[in-house]
This record gives C-alpha cells, structure tokens and sequence, in this order.
C-alpha cells in the first residue's frame, strides 16, 4: 500500500503534467506579454499597421527619430542595471568575507557593515528617484552615490529652472545629509 506522502507526489506531478500539455496544446498558447493599460494589444498593432501601411512609408524619418529616441530612453536604465551589478558583484565579495572561516571576527563585521551601507544606498536612490519624478514630473531621473559625491541626472525636454536645481539639491541633501550633490541634465526628445 503506498503512504499518503507518495500519493499525494505523484497527484500533483500528474496534475502538473495535465497543466503542461493543456498549456501547450492550447489555442493561443503562443508568447504572453503584459501591456500596461492603455496600450493596443499586438494583435490590434497589426492590424493598424496593414491599415496605415501607406501613411507610413512617408514617416520613414520619424521611424528613425523613434529608434534613436528608444535608445535615449534606455541610457538611464543600462547605467542603472551596470550600477546594480557593481553593487551585486561587491556584496558577492562581502558575503564571502561573511561566510569564510578564515576571515576574523571583525572583517565579518566589516563586511556586513559595507553590505548594510550598500544596500542603504540604493535603498536612498531609487526613493530619490521616485520623489524627483513625482516632485515635477520629469521624464527619468538617475541618482548615482559615488565617493561622498551625489550625481543627479534629469531627463527634461526643457531646461530646469534654478528653482528646480535647487528643489532637487535639498532633496539629495534631505536623504543623504551634508554632501557635494551635482545636478546634470540630458534634454528629452519628444
């Protein structure tokens, strides 16, 4: 007689099975993606696009303002994800320290003090970020902590006021205390 742990195992790889070969042998069972609310769906983009396929043959120009403006918008995100890297790869080094026999007592505790710090950090950035986008509504907002030093960079397609600079500056400072805070600016395309 077989235990109620291995019937149990073997119901719910049957039902995992079950679900795959649904899944797979379903109509429409082709790659998902989510679409945030208000954006067409890929099958009624295609649509339009045989429809409008002359009305776009003169736009060819601002086919290639659309590229280069994609790869503007993904500036910002690359330097982050390089950042978040660095950062990964430095609390991989820490843990180890952390995790080693060999290492003291107060290397261990040094280790968890920097990771702590780097975590804070980015903690600090990304709720800057949100605050500097929220504050006046800019198209993107990248905040970099590197040696005691602050790097703002905006993306607006105006210039920003000295108002702004300064709104910008004392939100820095509220986060991070008394430290050298420079605000750049890339103009947005539109």
């Amino acid at each position: 007689m077989l235990k109620k742990q291995t019937v149990w195992l073997l119901t719910m790889l049957s039902l995992m099975i079950v679900l795959s070969v649904y899944y797979m042998t379903s109509p429409g069972s082709g790659d998902l993606a989510y679409l945030p609310d208000g954006e067409d769906s890929a099958e009624e983009a295609a649509s339009d696009a045989a429809g409008e396929d002359n009305a776009k043959k003169n736009d060819s120009e601002a086919d290639v303002n659309d590229i280069s403006n994609l790869k503007e918008d993904q500036l910002f995100t690359s330097i982050r994800m390089e950042i978040e890297d660095e950062r990964s790869a430095a609390k991989d080094r820490l843990d180890d320290v952390v995790a080693s026999s060999t290492a003291s007592v107060d290397e261990k505790n040094e280790a968890k003090d920097k990771m702590n710090q780097l975590e804070e950090i980015s903690r600090k950035e990304k709720i800057l970020e949100e605050s500097i986008i929220a504050s006046a509504d800019y198209g993107d907002v990248l905040v970099r902590h590197e040696d005691d030093k602050v790097q703002v960079h905006v993306k607006e397609s105006e210039q920003l006021s000295k108002s702004e600079v300064v709104n910008i500056m004392q939100m820095v400072r509220d986060e991070f205390g008394d430290i050298e805070v420079n605000v750049d600016q890339q103009a947005a395309t539109k």
